[in-house]
């Protein structure tokens, strides 16, 4: 079993930075592939970066592409950099973990990740 938990959200003026980190308690993410969804319209969640369960590879939905970057801090902490924020990126922030990916794929479908955060609120102002 593992549990999740996103920090690191807040409101912040069009421009700036955030970093969003999701802890992992109870089982090493060396195991999953990770990724980081939020609501957006017309879907209940778009997928919005993505890290292989080896490691070796990542993903991002165009919107982000060039502005966030997903990486392993360590065995139990994913850290989503998030520069030059917009107001189009404000969101309620998931993290999730994908434990039957292969080992250099990223999937973008969220029923396939089991486990999930509670969700941390980023909101940019403009």
């Amino acid at each position: 079993q593992v549990q999740l938990r996103e920090s690191g959200g807040g409101l912040v003026q069009t421009g700036d930075s955030l970093t969003l980190s999701c802890q992992a308690t109870g089982r090493t993410l060396s195991l999953f592939a990770i990724a980081w969804f939020r609501p957006a319209p017309g879907k209940e969640l778009e997928f919005v970066a993505g890290l292989s369960r080896s490691g070796g590879r990542t993903d991002y939905a165009d919107s982000v592409k060039g502005r966030f970057t997903i990486s392993k801090l360590n065995g139990k902490t994913v850290n989503l950099q998030m520069n030059s924020l917009k107001p189009e990126d404000t969101a309620v922030y998931y993290c999730a973990l994908d434990a039957t990916a292969r080992s250099a794929v990223i999937r973008d479908t969220p029923s396939v990740y089991e486990y999930w955060g509670q969700g941390t609120q980023v909101t940019v102002s403009s």
